[in-house]
């Protein structure tokens, strides 16, 4: 088991090693998405880069970036992740809507 905490909601959710960041939230109601990402994301297939979020701590819980993230957030900083692409295999603190 391990933890993510959303940082702006002051919210701690409790999931199995392996989980998808972006369903965590969907499934615990934190809102990952701007206006335009509600309008426009792809569903969590990592198309449209949407769902990005800030890790705070843990960085090193989580799943390698993918070849899509890598490209996609190039001008970002490094601690940005696309929820949709990332897993988390230990406890997490994030930030939505950097």
């Amino acid at each position: 088991m391990s933890t993510i905490k959303f940082v702006k909601e002051d919210k701690e959710v409790v999931t199995a090693l392996g989980a998808n960041l972006r369903e965590k939230a969907l499934q615990n109601r934190i809102d990952i998405y701007t206006l335009k990402g509600k309008l426009t994301n792809c569903g969590g297939y990592g198309q449209c880069g949407t769902c990005i979020v800030e890790i705070v701590e843990g960085m090193e819980n989580l799943s390698p970036k993918t070849d899509f993230e890598k490209r996609r957030l190039r001008k970002k900083p490094d601690t940005y992740r696309l929820a949709c692409q990332t897993l988390v295999n230990g406890a997490v603190s994030v930030k939505t809507k950097p």
